[in-house]
């Protein structure tokens, strides 16, 4: 199962929707992200501490907790190669001029591609619309 960095950190911080992606996750036969999750959820974490939700050291645990993940391969993170990056240009060649992307997304949503996946699990609605384009299917967590 391909998570976007969004939905890694969900698993280790109460954010909307944290409980339903980590049933998800536990659910899993496997989960892989890109290795640009570890800068995103970095950034997660301190954004997290910048508001307030988070003091420092409950930030330096979760990043413990998360490293240790990728160490103990709980985590497959799909490497950023150039011929990752060149994938991501040629791609959105193809693009039609409506379809806004944002680099990580299209980072995360060809390393899914790449690595045989053909969905990614996200909450990010431009991720969500632009995965088909590409295509994967976008999913998204529901409360039914």
């Amino acid at each position: 199962m391909y998570f976007d960095s969004a939905y890694v950190a969900k698993c280790y911080l109460n954010e909307p929707d944290g409980q339903l992606v980590r049933a998800l996750a536990r659910e899993a036969p496997g989960l892989s992200s890109s290795a640009l999750c570890i800068a995103e959820v970095a950034c997660v974490f301190h954004r997290h501490v910048r508001e307030g939700t988070l003091s420092a050291a409950q930030s330096a645990r979760l990043r413990l907790l998360f490293l240790d993940d990728i160490e103990n391969e709980v985590w497959n993170l799909i490497p950023l190669t150039n011929r990752l990056l060149h994938r991501v240009e040629f791609m959105t060649r193809k693009l039609p001029s409506s379809c806004y992307l944002r680099a990580g997304d299209a980072i995360h949503i060809v390393s899914a591609a790449e690595a045989g996946f053909n969905e990614i699990w996200t909450n990010d609605r431009h991720q969500l619309a632009a995965a088909s384009h590409f295509g994967i299917v976008g999913r998204v967590v529901s409360h039914a």
